[in-house]
């Protein structure tokens, strides 16, 4: 069973808005790091977002900072990626992802999803 399931993909135009959603299930991530990565067609899978398991810290790729912002709410065993300004180079597949540290998040973490396809058109 997969631990972590995305929602909030979809069709949007470039400058449009879209808000995704990653639910822990099976169990729970509240002492885990979290993030989120992003692969385009043809492409390798990127790192986007990340936030520590007290959601004190965050980090962002430099393609999306000022654009997204993470969050999550522990309470709910969920965790979101606010996506604003959004461009055609956007276009993706959004994986959450988690693991015991933020350094992990960051670069190779245990915990995927199965993703929620992104896509701007211009």
């Amino acid at each position: 069973q997969v631990p972590l399931v995305e929602s909030g993909g979809g069709l949007v135009q470039a400058g449009g808005s879209l808000r995704l959603s990653c639910a822990a299930s099976g169990r729970t991530f509240n002492n885990y790091a979290m993030g989120w990565f992003r692969q385009a067609l043809g492409d390798e899978r990127e790192f986007v977002a990340g936030i520590s398991w007290r959601g004190g810290s965050t980090y962002y790729a430099d393609s999306v900072k000022g654009r997204f912002t993470i969050s999550r709410d522990s309470a709910k065993n969920m965790m979101y990626l606010q996506m604003n300004s959004l461009k055609p180079e956007d276009t993706a597949i959004y994986y959450c992802v988690a693991d015991e540290s933020i350094r992990a998040v960051v670069a190779t973490p245990h915990y995927w999803g199965q993703g929620t396809q992104v896509t701007v058109s211009s």
